[in-house]
């Protein structure tokens, strides 16, 4: 270790001539990027399981120190971590099955067809979704042209035909 950060000292020393850059974090190769909301998730999911884990591990230790004639009492923790485990376990379920349905609000906006949704040469357009600079929802975008939702504020300026041509043509 002290060899590699010798090594890292002294070719830091040799290239003390040339302009300091940046340094750039990149994920790993096949890793996805998760974005802050999948990120939550996935923290969420691993301390989850850390939970899960401990409790499996702490009534088996609990058992086995139970099974020494003067600590029979251990089976007595033995049994309320095993209850804490059944109601651990039902609480994940119940927030599975809570994640799991629909929204009222998102039931309805699934329910009708997007107002821009069109077909072209007798094929519906999938949407995508894309976020644009500091948001941090993606949006959906037909074509490459974003969709607009129902509570999005939208500026719009209606020219007769008239003026419309001489606008183009000044």
């Amino acid at each position: 270790m002290r060899a590699f950060e010798h090594g890292m000292e002294m070719l830091a020393q040799a290239d003390g001539a040339a302009p300091r850059g940046r340094y750039i974090v990149t994920p790993q190769k096949g890793v996805a990027f998760l974005g802050p909301q999948q990120r939550a998730k996935a923290r969420a999911k691993d301390r989850r399981r850390r939970v899960f884990v401990f409790l499996l591990e702490s009534i088996g230790l609990t058992f086995l120190i139970g099974l020494v004639p003067p600590l029979r009492s251990m089976w007595m923790v033995s049994g309320v971590l095993t209850a804490s485990l059944a109601l651990y376990v039902w609480m994940l379920l119940a927030m599975k099955a809570k994640e799991s349905m629909p929204h009222p609000h998102e039931q309805a906006k699934m329910a009708r067809p997007p107002a821009d949704a069109t077909v072209q040469a007798g094929a519906a357009m999938s949407p995508r979704f894309s976020a644009e600079g500091a948001s941090r929802t993606p949006r959906p975008a037909y074509n490459g042209l974003n969709a607009v939702d129902e509570g999005d504020a939208v500026h719009v300026v209606v020219l007769p035909d008239s003026e419309s041509l001489s606008a183009a043509r000044a």
